[in-house]
């Protein structure tokens, strides 16, 4: 009788355990892109995310949603209304108010395929970024304009050169770099860094390059888009 229990139990588990797992996937896609006056905000490699909380749940844990390093984004979600917040530590940038509900919390209510940008204020963005080759030497150009002033003012750390073998061009991918210290840029308007690009195994005849800005206190950087660079 014992032994009869003891499998009766355990059928009882078993079949409780498959009906948990048997609840429908989440089916509805939410992407986007974290932008600026409509103008997408370059970062690095899902090192920046911000969290859709739904309302209801016993356990209060958010979904995050990392952000690709154009600024775009996806995620599949159940049908609901998500709370959408960029926590205070992420993104070189500061969220906006809301108009709806006058915080820097949006509400998003998702009940099938939903496209949204989410506009925030960045501290810097990079403008007329250039890239040339001359041999085995990449020379980039870029001018900085200061979004945020006043009171929410932050200082530029570094702007830095990246070079990398492939399409993803940031601190964790990069061959080469080159660095200008904030101290030192005596006309925001013209930039210039300059890298030798090192041997490449194997061998390539192009990288990718990329300058990114390091915002005083931030830890993210922003970045402009990626580009293909031939070597001459």
């Amino acid at each position: 009788m014992r032994i009869k229990s003891y499998y009766l139990l355990l059928l009882v588990i078993l079949v409780g355990a498959c009906k948990k797992d048997n609840y429908p996937a989440p089916s509805c896609t939410f992407n986007g892109r974290i932008v600026y006056n409509g103008e997408a905000i370059g970062v690095s490699q899902q090192d920046v995310y911000f969290e859709l909380w739904e309302p209801g749940w016993a356990t209060k844990v958010p979904i995050n949603v990392a952000v690709n390093q154009d600024g775009s984004f996806s995620s599949l979600l159940f049908p609901a209304a998500y709370k959408l917040v960029i926590p205070a530590s992420q993104g070189p940038f500061k969220s906006k108010q809301d108009g709806t509900t006058h915080t820097d919390t949006i509400q998003v209510n998702i009940t099938g395929n939903q496209t949204m940008d989410i506009e925030v204020l960045p501290y810097y963005m990079i403008r007329t970024p250039k890239f040339t080759a001359a041999g085995k030497k990449i020379t980039a150009t870029c001018k900085l304009e200061q979004i945020l002033k006043g009171t929410d003012a932050r200082d530029v750390e570094q702007v830095v050169l990246y070079l990398a073998k492939t399409q993803f061009a940031d601190k964790k991918n990069n061959i080469r770099d080159a660095v200008v210290n904030g101290g030192d840029i005596t006309d925001p308007n013209n930039i210039s860094l300059q890298a030798d690009v090192p041997d490449i195994v194997p061998a390539q005849n192009y990288v990718y390059a990329r300058i990114g800005v390091k915002i005083s206190g931030v830890e993210d950087m922003i970045f402009t888009p990626v580009e293909k660079v031939q070597l001459q």
